[in-house]
């Protein structure tokens, strides 16, 4: 599916927060120092995060909005240190008790960032979901609001 029509979706059946300024994504991207690829940006420009299936705090899926978007492993351990996990890794999506979807901002492939799980009972050991976030975002609206990467 296109990007267009998955967010057609989340706003149709899900609960979207108002869309991201232009002005809020160039400061997003100032502060972390990397940029969003396109389908990121698309997503945030819709709207400024949302909750998949149910509203917080019940939502499996929360998809952050871009003023809660940090390192990894100072939203998993508290720590800005190497030892702590890759300075690459950045939250995407809350899956509720610090697990979450991470974007790696040091890998593109066809100018789109892979997502990664991340529990915190094994971080930061963390292995991949998705080549993308349209990837991602179809695979979780099919989900039936399970965690799809947990599926045997």
């Amino acid at each position: 599916m296109k990007i267009e029509d998955l967010l057609a979706e989340v706003s149709r059946a899900h609960y979207p927060r108002p869309p991201a300024t232009p002005a809020q994504v160039a400061a997003f991207e100032a502060r972390v120092g990397w940029r969003l690829d396109d389908e990121l940006r698309a997503f945030y420009l819709h709207c400024d995060g949302a909750e998949l299936f149910r509203p917080l705090p019940d939502a499996n899926y929360s998809l952050l909005p871009l003023s809660e978007i940090q390192r990894a492993r100072v939203a998993i351990w508290g720590q800005d240190e190497d030892a702590a996990g890759s300075p690459s890794w950045y939250t995407l999506v809350d899956c509720q008790d610090t697990d979450f979807v991470l974007v790696d901002v040091a890998q593109q492939h066809d100018g789109r960032y892979p997502l990664l799980d991340a529990y915190h009972g094994t971080y930061p050991r963390v292995r991949p979901i998705a080549t993308s976030f349209r990837e991602f975002l179809e695979r979780a609206l099919h989900s039936g609001d399970t965690f799809f990467w947990l599926r045997k």
